[in-house]
């Protein structure tokens, strides 16, 4: 099996082309591919396949098995996988996810995809969405205790789930022991992806980033672009910001008609061949 691994802002995965062959059992696969130490290693596994309603269509795999619906990092890479391998000779992309069709437009510098922008669809912040049970219809800066401590939370779809939390400092977090407490709260019947934000400036976010399934990623780009919905709901920033992660940084813009847009980085590290 060949395979290219590739990362947006450090958030990192195993990409594998299926649009002639589909992978059997990708659960089983994606797990043995993502650890870092027996495996390639990586946050999951992505599944590039033939679409009947986009021009490519995006699997991904959490390092733990469990399918997700969308990867804002991911999907990047898919539009450079596509366009460097050439799959396609087209800039401007739609990908369908398990979160409907994603419309990229590719940045090329000499003749390889350098920067993608995604339009990520809308935000839902409904309960239901989430979903996020015993809060009422909608749950955007709500007190929460969660792992012994208060919080103010904001609670926001963007095809996966996310939970805002508000923290002066993200660098002393012991965010492995407080990450598991959010994923498997009961009022998460589905877990959820969790950012720890810190508001810089009106222009600009500092997170770090709990993933359900994956632990601590270097980045997320849906909980990036989750996290400047919440600030902008809750009145800490405008409508377009910087978002800094450990991996790099995102350019997240809420415009005007509801849809989010993000701008970032895709990168190749390296390719190989596997026998599985």
């Amino acid at each position: 099996m060949k395979f290219t691994k590739m990362h947006g802002c450090g958030n990192d995965y195993v990409y594998i082309d299926c649009t002639k062959t589909p992978l059997p059992d990708p659960e089983h696969t994606a797990i043995a591919l993502s650890d870092r130490h027996f495996g390639i290693g990586g946050d999951g596994i992505i599944l590039i396949c033939p679409s009947q309603t986009g021009d490519f269509r995006m699997a991904m795999y959490n390092a733990d098995g469990s399918e997700g619906n969308m990867c804002g990092n991911g999907i990047r890479c898919v539009g450079k996988f596509v366009y460097d391998k050439g799959l396609t000779d087209k800039t401007d992309l739609t990908i369908e996810t398990k979160s409907g069709l994603k419309h990229l437009k590719l940045e090329v510098e000499h003749g390889l995809v350098a920067r993608v922008r995604v339009d990520m669809g809308k935000a839902d912040w409904s309960a239901a969405a989430i979903p996020v049970v015993g809060m009422g219809d909608s749950v955007v800066g709500r007190p929460v205790d969660i792992a012994g401590q208060h919080w103010e939370m904001t609670c926001v779809s963007m095809g996966n789930p996310h939970a805002i939390v508000w923290v002066d400092d993200v660098d002393s977090l012991p965010l492995e022991e407080l990450g598991p407490h959010f994923e498997h709260h009961p009022m998460f019947p589905e877990r959820i992806n969790t950012e720890f934000v810190h508001v810089i400036d009106e222009n600009t976010l500092e997170l770090r980033v709990w993933e359900r399934g994956s632990g601590e990623t270097l980045a997320c780009g849906t909980g990036a672009c989750a996290s400047t919905v919440a600030a902008y709901l809750n009145h800490r920033t405008g409508a377009k910001v910087k978002v800094l992660l450990r991996g790099g940084t995102l350019e997240i813009e809420l415009a005007e008609d509801g849809h989010v847009y993000m701008t970032g980085p895709a990168c190749t590290v390296f390719e190989g061949e596997l026998t599985l």
